[in-house]
């Protein structure tokens, strides 16, 4: 069958044609999960079409004929529910915190997400709540008010919480909409580059491709991981002002370099000027409009950078009235109406088997942005590739694909020594791309974050 639906879908968006899509084969094996949607085949599709891009350009860069593109199913799923394969010295971490997850309200459900301090505190200060009041404490909070009401207030707040809706419902929204004329994938350019040369430096189809990685969980951080594996030196940066969740750098920052950097100004603010002459891709992944202050919109950066790849992720998408809310998987699920789909009853919403929307996101930006370079190699501009949640959980909620039955068995995993003095171990799940050449794991795994010089090494 090769790509389903949902990567057709990305595959048009990105103008690669029918004969390289036959190329994306079928799995070997099946994937473990029940679900009411073919999230497996998004699943499949977005690894398929990220594997096939990386194909197609290293086939271009070495003059030869590309070769089929096949995931491994078991891979696939181990990748999608990694935080739950995941081991820091043989525990499992915390992986969500208590104040996350769906709650009653007076009209229906809510979900909030508090897995990061200042979103608890936010939620926390919303609800009224004492800084060690529990779960209980929060049911009593929400069970009084309106699902919009509080999902509304939230977002005027700071915090996270989004509406349970029926995908109709979600249909008929402005946000849904907007995103129903917008392309899964859109792209764009901007005049006045020259095609920039390859740069013959390391091994794999992107070698020599300089990354800054702008994004936080999860979609940004899949897709900048897509490309270290495929040779992209990728540099991950944060601000030491948000302190980012230590397992979920160790399950998603494999092939990465991180660095902090403070971009309001000083000596921070020069590091990164100079670290973003000298990239190919600046990917980012915070709210729209967040960066503006900074400089790091499109048509700034490709007057002062001209030949860039700018790629951004974000969780609703960049147009219409909710563009700049804060959003992750979950909330997306729930408010999109996936949540209810999912419902075993038909009354409790429920989710899908794994953070479907986060990760195939990411394989399909990856996928744009490795395409986007190797059109501005071959003609010049600079590019734009943007991606949101929201449209990827319309795609899937619009496919008609075949539902595959589940396929059990125990999921693939790896095992490493952290680094330092201690004796410390990692688990974690192997990598899934299928291009020629594709490394079967990982060659930086465990460093801590933030660790990293701001420098390009190569």
């Amino acid at each position: 069958m090769g790509l389903g639906a949902v990567g057709s879908e990305a595959a048009a968006a990105l103008r690669i044609d029918a004969a390289a899509r036959d190329l994306v084969r079928d799995p070997v094996g099946g994937l473990p999960w029940r679900s009411h949607l073919p999230v497996a085949r998004l699943a499949t599709d977005s690894v398929g079409l990220a594997s096939l891009a990386i194909e197609l350009t290293g086939a271009a860069r070495e003059n030869q004929s590309p070769s089929p593109a096949q995931a491994e199913g078991p891979r696939v799923a181990a990748s999608f529910t990694s935080e739950r394969l995941i081991r820091i010295d043989g525990e499992p971490p915390a992986v969500w915190a208590p104040l996350s997850g769906f709650w009653r309200a007076a009209d229906g459900w809510v979900r909030t997400h508090a897995n990061y301090p200042h979103h608890e505190r936010a939620l926390r200060t919303l609800l009224q709540l004492d800084p060690d009041a529990g779960k209980d404490a929060v049911a009593a909070a929400v069970a009084h008010r309106s699902a919009i009401d509080l999902e509304s207030a939230a977002a005027d707040a700071g915090a996270i919480v989004g509406a349970v809706r029926t995908r109709d419902t979600w249909a008929r929204h402005p946000q849904a909409e907007t995103l129903t004329r917008t392309p899964i994938v859109v792209t764009g350019r901007v005049d006045g580059a020259d095609p920039r040369p390859w740069r013959e430096v390391g091994e794999g189809p992107l070698r020599g491709i300089r990354v800054l990685d702008l994004t936080r969980v999860l979609a940004g951080p899949i897709a900048a991981r897509d490309l270290a594996l495929a040779g992209a030196e990728v540099l991950r940066v944060d601000s030491p002002l948000l302190p980012e969740t230590g397992w979920i750098h160790l399950d998603t920052g494999q092939g990465k370099r991180s660095t902090l950097l403070d971009l309001a100004g000083g000596s921070d603010r020069a590091a990164f000027e100079r670290l973003l002459a000298e990239a190919d891709v600046l990917l980012t992944g915070y709210r729209p409009g967040a960066l503006t202050r900074f400089g790091l919109e499109p048509p700034e950066l490709a007057e002062r950078h001209p030949g860039l790849v700018m790629a951004q992720v974000s969780a609703w998408g960049f147009d219409g009235p909710w563009a700049g809310r804060r959003g992750f998987d979950s909330i997306v699920q729930a408010v999109s109406g996936i949540a209810m789909v999912e419902s075993d009853d038909g009354v409790a919403p429920g989710a899908l088997p794994a953070q479907a929307l986060d990760h195939s996101t990411g394989h399909f930006l990856a996928a744009a942005i490795v395409t986007a370079l190797g059109e501005q190699r071959r003609s010049g501009d600079s590019r734009t590739v943007r991606m949101s949640l929201a449209r990827t959980a319309q795609a899937l909620l619009a496919s008609a694909d075949e539902i595959p039955g589940p396929v059990e068995g125990e999921p693939p995993t790896r095992e490493r020594a952290l680094p330092g003095p201690a004796a410390r171990s990692l688990r974690y799940a192997p990598p899934v791309l299928a291009f020629t050449g594709a490394p079967a794991d990982y060659d930086r795994v465990g460093d801590p974050w933030g660790a990293d010089r701001p420098v390009w090494v190569n």
